[in-house]
């Protein structure tokens, strides 16, 4: 699949295609069968940028939850039958600490798998509200970049700036990595 197919795709469906590409993007999310980037790249030439980039944002929020509820529902009594050592409390404990922190930077980091992150939270104890949170302030920034960027360039050039910018995901998330690192180590010592 490429930019220009998926263009092709979405247009077909004339004013259903705002549904159509809502629903691809949720199911994108959900199994994963081609890379989120190229449906908000099309969405951004279709719609324009800043629609294509709110229709992108919200669809990839509303796939981010049902995975967060299918794991929840279904996922955690497995995991916990399935590995009578493995310590779901301590999971729990992390997320209930540092679980915010966690998804926000994973979200930040557009190498990691959207949907595993998901289905990961919802396996923890974290509450949908703050992952949601999380996911859609992760997102937003990849989403709105991706959106412009998309809207205004072509061919080999998107693959250039899509590795451009996961280099620059990659230095966000290792900055707010070490800042989180030097908040812990200044409480830990008063």
């Amino acid at each position: 699949m490429n930019v220009d197919s998926i263009i092709g795709y979405l247009r077909s469906f004339g004013i259903w295609a705002v549904v159509i590409s809502f629903l691809l993007m949720m199911f994108q999310s959900i199994i994963a069968p081609l890379p989120a980037f190229l449906i908000t790249f099309a969405n951004a030439t279709v719609f324009g940028w800043w629609q294509g980039a709110l229709l992108s944002w919200t669809s990839a929020m509303a796939g981010a939850l049902v995975c967060f509820y299918i794991a929840r529902i279904a996922g955690r009594d497995i995991i916990e039958k399935m590995n009578k050592n493995f310590s779901m409390e301590t999971i729990d404990e992390y997320f209930d600490r540092y679980g915010r922190h966690t998804i926000l930077i994973c979200r930040l980091l557009p190498f990691i798998s959207f949907d595993f992150i998901s289905y990961a939270a919802g396996l923890t104890a974290i509450k949908p509200l703050p992952f949601l949170i999380a996911t859609g302030l992760g997102q937003l920034p990849a989403t709105i970049v991706y959106s412009y960027v998309g809207s205004n360039l072509t061919g080999n050039t998107k693959t250039i700036m899509f590795g451009l910018l996961s280099m620059f995901a990659l230095f966000i998330a290792i900055y707010v990595c070490k800042q989180i690192y030097q908040n812990r180590q200044v409480k830990t010592e008063k």
